[in-house]
């Protein structure tokens, strides 16, 4: 078995982080995942007979873990790790129970688990920011153009079904500019070869024999 242990609390630092609404969505532009995540704080293994939890070591210091799921074989578990500047990919491997990094903190979580594991059990799909990325656009601090008129005369209004669709075409720049991501196959010793260019991914599957991704 795999125990994951969380915080009661999320801390202040937590709370205070950057969020952009966009789409339905809440990410922060910093560390590219979502800002309503729950964080894991520590991992334990142990075997369904014993009595006792066995320590992952390795895990990082301060580790706000989420996204943990096993390899195929399930003789390895990989998760992330949400740094303050951004998303990594660590492994575990089962029988010793030690844990190991991945990748620099350059995943893109911002619309949901950043990699998948290949039916090799020894490499990743992983979704991660292109070197390239522009910055967002900003125009908090632009004069307005007219003033913002509210009427309560209490009429009747249409409620939108989705929050914070995008209104403008900042707003579609700044989502496609969030959600934009290159793969990359990334083995377990941390070699990455160049998979898919820079695109809007969502959602990968891969075919039972491991042969198609959708």
């Amino acid at each position: 078995m795999l125990l994951l242990y969380r915080n009661t609390y999320k801390t202040l630092d937590d709370l205070n982080q950057e969020e952009i609404r966009l789409g339905g969505l809440r990410v922060n532009p910093v560390t590219n995942i979502s800002s309503t995540i729950s964080y894991t704080s520590n991992l334990k293994i142990r075997k369904v007979k014993d009595k006792t939890e066995t320590q992952i070591s390795g895990l990082p210091q301060n580790a706000k873990i989420t996204y943990v799921t096993w390899s195929p074989n399930e003789k390895k578990i990989a998760f992330t790790n949400t740094t303050a500047t951004g998303v990594e990919l660590w492994v575990v491997d089962v029988v010793s129970a030690v844990a190991k990094k991945l990748t620099d903190a350059t995943l893109n979580a911002n619309l949901g688990r950043p990699y998948s594991w290949m039916k090799d059990n020894e490499t990743l799909l992983v979704k991660t920011i292109s070197k390239n990325r522009p910055a967002l656009i900003d125009n908090k601090k632009d004069l307005p153009k007219g003033p913002t008129v509210s009427i309560g005369d209490g009429s009747k209004s249409q409620n939108r079904t989705y929050a914070d669709l995008l209104k403008n075409k900042m707003d579609e720049t700044n989502f496609e500019t969030l959600m934009s991501s290159e793969i990359y196959k990334i083995n377990l010793s941390g070699k990455a070869d160049f998979f898919k260019p820079i695109d809007m991914y969502a959602e990968e599957s891969l075919s039972p024999d491991g042969n198609y991704l959708m």
